[in-house]
C-alpha cells in the first residue's frame, strides 16, 4: 500500500498547551481523507504542519515521501492548499488570480494559459473568468480558491474547512466538485471539518480529532456500525434512574445519558420503541418526546468524548477567554 501521508509521533505546543499530541497517522494515496472535530481539536494545526507553515515540536512526518522538515521545498512544490479564510485578491479577475499563481510556480505561458482552462472548467467557472473576484459569490470564491490550489499540479490538496460560512446548497455544490476533482485530477485531499454530514459524504476514512489526539480512525460508516444499529433517543424524566433499569436488558447494546436525554443503541430501532415505552410506563418514569434514527458520526463523537462537538467547541471558546482573561491581569501586575 502507498501512502500520500505518513506521521508518526507527531506533536506541536504552544508554551504549555498542547495543541497536537502525537498523532500517528497514514493516509493513502488517491483517498479523500476528514480530519473531524470541534473548532480547537488540532485540526489546522496538524494542516499548517504538514504543508510546512509550522514546526512540530517532536515526531516525523513525510508528505509524498518528503520530509516536512529536511525537504520543505520539496513538500510544497507537492501539495496544494486552501486555507479557512480566503485569500485570493479581489481587485482581480478569476483568470487574474490563477495566473498570478502559475507564475510564482515557474509555469510558462502555454502551460498556464492550458491549466488555467482546466481548472476553470473543473470548477465549472469559465464563465466568470474575467470577472472581478469582488463581485463573485462566497462559493464561487471558494472554487476559485479550489482552482488555485490545483494550479501547479499537486499530489496532495490540504483543504481547511473548505464550506465554512457556506449556505447548506453551496456547501453541497463545493462537495461535488471536491469528489470530482479527486477524481479527475487524481490528487489526495486531506480536508479538516467540523460539520458531520460533510466529513460523512466525502470521506473515504475519518480521523475524529479532539484535544489534539485522534480518538477514533476508520471508514464512516464502520465508525457509525460500532455505535449501533439504531438510537433511540429518549427525553425521559429521571433519565438516570431509567438506564439503571434498562442495563439488565439484553436487547440494549448501548447506552448513552446527555443532559435529560437518553440514548439507546439497539437492533430493530422500530420494533424496540415500543417495549421501552411499555417499561417506562410499568416503572412510572414519563417519556416526554421520543425518536429513531440511524447513528449519525456525531453519535461517535459523543460516545467518545461523552459530549457534542458543539459543546466541545463551547468549552475551547471558554478555556480561550479565561486565558486571555489571567493574561490580561498579568499585564496589569507587571
Amino acid at each position: 500500500m502507498e501512502y500520500a501521508i505518513e506521521i508518526e509521533e507527531l506533536s506541536k505546543k504552544f508554551g504549555d498547551f498542547t495543541a497536537v499530541s502525537d498523532i500517528n497517522l497514514n493516509i493513502e494515496k488517491g483517498e479523500i481523507f476528514g480530519l473531524l472535530g470541534p473548532n480547537g481539536a488540532g485540526k489546522t494545526t496538524t494542516i499548517k504542519i504538514l504543508a510546512t507553515l509550522l514546526k512540530p515540536t517532536s515526531g516525523f512526518a513525510e508528505v509524498w515521501h518528503h520530509n516536512i522538515i529536511k525537504e520543505q521545498d520539496a513538500v510544497r512544490r507537492s501539495i496544494g492548499i486552501v486555507f479557512q479564510d480566503p485569500s485570493i485578491d479581489t481587485e482581480l479577475t478569476g483568470r487574474e488570480n490563477l495566473d498570478f499563481h502559475a507564475r510564482m510556480y515557474g509555469l510558462n505561458k502555454e502551460e498556464r494559459e492550458k491549466r488555467i482552462n482546466d481548472v476553470l472548467d473543473l470548477v465549472e467557472l469559465n464563465d466568470r473568468a474575467n470577472v472581478f473576484v469582488k463581485f463573485y459569490s462566497g462559493g464561487m470564491q471558494r472554487r476559485l480558491e479550489i482552482a488555485r490550489g490545483l494550479m501547479h499540479y499537486p499530489k496532495v490538496l490540504f483543504l481547511d474547512e473548505p464550506t465554512l460560512g457556506l449556505d447548506a446548497q453551496t456547501r453541497r455544490h463545493v462537495w461535488e466538485y471536491i469528489k470530482r476533482l479527486n477524481k479527475e485530477e487524481m490528487v489526495t485531499v486531506v480536508l479538516t471539518t467540523h460539520y458531520m454530514e460533510e466529513a460523512d459524504y466525502l470521506c473515504d476514512r475519518v480521523g475524529i480529532i479532539d484535544h489534539g489526539k485522534i480518538i477514533a480512525l476508520d471508514k464512516p460508516n464502520n465508525l457509525k456500525n460500532a455505535v449501533g444499529e439504531d438510537i433511540i433517543s429518549l427525553q425521559v424524566s429521571d433519565g438516570g434512574k431509567f438506564s439503571d433499569i434498562l442495563t439488565k436488558f439484553g436487547f440494549i447494546k448501548g447506552m448513552k445519558l446527555h443532559d435529560d436525554f437518553l440514548f439507546l443503541s439497539v437492533e430493530n430501532g422500530e420494533k424496540m420503541i415500543p417495549r421501552v415505552m411499555h417499561l417506562a410506563h410499568e416503572e412510572g418514569f414519563f417519556v416526554h418526546s421520543v425518536s429513531l434514527r440511524k447513528p449519525t458520526l456525531e453519535d461517535v463523537f459523543l460516545t467518545f468524548t461523552g459530549r457534542t462537538i458543539r459543546e466541545q467547541e463551547a468549552s475551547v471558546k471558554e478555556q480561550i477567554r479565561m486565558k486571555a482573561k489571567a493574561s490580561m491581569r498579568m499585564g496589569g501586575k507587571r
